[in-house]
């Protein structure tokens, strides 16, 4: 079963209206558009003229945004990848992805948060020898400890938002999962310590992004949005268009997909 979007165009609406601080009285002498109008996009009430006049005004990619308001985008499924597992876990009113990365020759693993259940994670014939935290926010690390008694892993996180239990690191760091090569790359915004780890030696590389990239989106609720902006354009749009895109919610998406249908990273 598909993964359904984690957000629509009026959750991206209301996310860059938070992240530019504007009000809807603001957002309508912008547009030109009436308050009542705004609202109603808001609301999720789409209507094309308008949100062509509102997504250049709130900095988001047009085609991107009608798209997703006329519900006719969906990320292609990337296929199976030798040496990925994906989780979905519910978490309150909501679910959260995790993943286990593994060496196909070797079988030397890594889990990458835990989501809000690790029982799967556990079941794979793998041997998870290193846990890596993507941001400290409480369902994507509210089953770490239960992950590092059942393995014995050592967990890392970015030293600019420590875990308890988690060995903090620099930006840049790499780690090596058997043959394969991790690398860190900065993408806070969402969270202060939000790191991406970049995963070559598969098939395809990978970037497990936490909630600092949704497959149309981005994470809300953020420290900084300009900062999430930016280091989504430079840490991530500047990957290979084939790399596959591992969130912390949503279904799995492609750097090529985003380019091309994310509003806040196309144009």
């Amino acid at each position: 079963m598909s993964i359904p979007l984690e957000d629509n165009f009026q959750d991206v609406i209301g996310k860059a209206c938070r992240g530019l601080g504007l009000v809807d009285t603001e957002v309508a002498k912008k547009t030109g558009l009436s308050a009542e109008k705004v609202v109603a996009i808001k609301n999720g009430q789409f209507d094309d003229a308008a949100v062509r006049q509102l997504a250049p005004v709130l900095g988001l990619g047009t085609d991107a945004l009608m798209a997703l308001g006329r519900q006719s985008w969906y990320p292609k499924n990337p296929g199976p990848i030798e040496g990925l597992a994906c989780f979905n876990t519910p978490y309150e009113d909501m679910t959260v992805n995790s993943y286990v990365v593994w060496d196909p020759q070797t079988k030397t693993a890594a889990a990458f948060d835990t989501g809000a259940d690790c029982a799967g994670m556990l079941k794979l014939p793998v041997t998870i020898g290193q846990i890596f935290i993507t941001h400290s926010h409480g369902d994507h690390i509210v089953d770490l400890p239960r992950l590092k008694k059942a393995t014995g892993a050592p967990a890392f996180v970015s030293a600019r938002e420590p875990v308890d239990g988690a060995e903090p690191f620099q930006d840049g760091r790499t780690f090596a999962i058997g043959c394969l090569k991790v690398e860190t790359r900065r993408t806070s915004g969402h969270a202060r310590g939000g790191i991406t780890y970049v995963i070559t030696g598969l098939a395809k590389p990978l970037a497990i992004v936490g909630d600092a990239l949704f497959a149309g989106s981005m994470g809300g609720g953020m420290v900084s949005y300009p900062e999430a902006l930016e280091t989504g354009r430079t840490s991530l749009m500047t990957l290979p268009e084939e790399t596959i895109v591992c969130p912390g919610h949503g279904p799995l998406t492609t750097i090529g997909e985003e380019k091309r249908h994310n509003p806040f990273f196309s144009r």
